[in-house]
């Protein structure tokens, strides 16, 4: 039978098999949860090395005392904030709390700039009274064509920051503009994959940044201590 008429069979002028409509829902979860785990493994497989690249350009921007700025649409703005906490507030114990900024966490802010000059200008706005030469900036995009990200690229590309993203599908103006210098894309379809996908991955991307500042504090404490050596 097909699955639709199994989990909808009243489009088809029958009545619900309790029992039959548990094991469709049952192999929905199934499929789906298949679905993610493949999405999630070919994404690593192919960019497990840009992933610890980013990594590594985010933790020089912090070790020359930058701020992290996020920003995203919808579901993606809970990503975006979602980020920023995640550098502030640390779970893990030792791990110190790093500047960071949501810059769709200002709902007055949003709604005056998207009221005022139009709701592309919401994060460029903020940009431009914030962001410092050598700061990063991240975004999160399932389509990678949201026009106020692009316009708040641009931005940051006239300030001399570091950009950083994270796309789906095809990478969409934040794949061709090269606006963002390290970009990820999740090659799928789905919207719910994407997102899961960059969950995973901005979880991956916080413990390397920490661990490579940890690795680069004890090269600085060996250099001091050879210098105070031979001094």
């Amino acid at each position: 039978m097909d699955p639709l008429q199994e989990l909808y069979p009243f489009l088809h002028g029958q009545g619900k098999n309790p029992q039959r409509e548990k094991a469709a829902l049952l192999e929905s979860v199934r499929q789906k949860s298949a679905e993610s785990r493949n999405v999630k493994a070919q994404f690593f497989a192919v960019h497990a090395e840009a992933l610890v690249s980013m990594a590594a350009a985010l933790a020089a921007v912090y070790q020359r005392g930058g701020m992290l700025y996020t920003m995203g649409n919808g579901g993606s703005s809970c990503d975006a904030d979602h980020l920023a906490v995640e550098f502030m507030h640390p779970i893990a114990t030792g791990r110190p709390a790093l500047a960071a900024h949501s810059l769709v966490s200002d709902r007055s802010m949003l709604t005056a700039v998207g009221n005022d000059v139009g709701f592309q200008h919401v994060f460029l706005r903020q940009l431009t009274a914030l962001a410092r030469p050598g700061d990063a900036l991240f975004g999160f995009s399932t389509s990678g064509n949201s026009a106020n990200l692009m316009a708040a690229y641009r931005k940051a590309r006239e300030t001399g920051m570091v950009t950083f993203g994270l796309a789906g599908m095809q990478g969409g103006e934040m794949q061709a503009s090269g606006l963002v210098d390290h970009l990820l894309v999740v090659a799928a379809d789905s919207i719910h994959r994407i997102q899961e996908c960059h969950v995973t991955t901005f979880h991956i991307l916080w413990d390397l940044v920490h661990t490579i500042l940890a690795d680069r504090r004890g090269d600085l404490r060996a250099e001091v201590t050879e210098d105070a050596l031979r001094g």
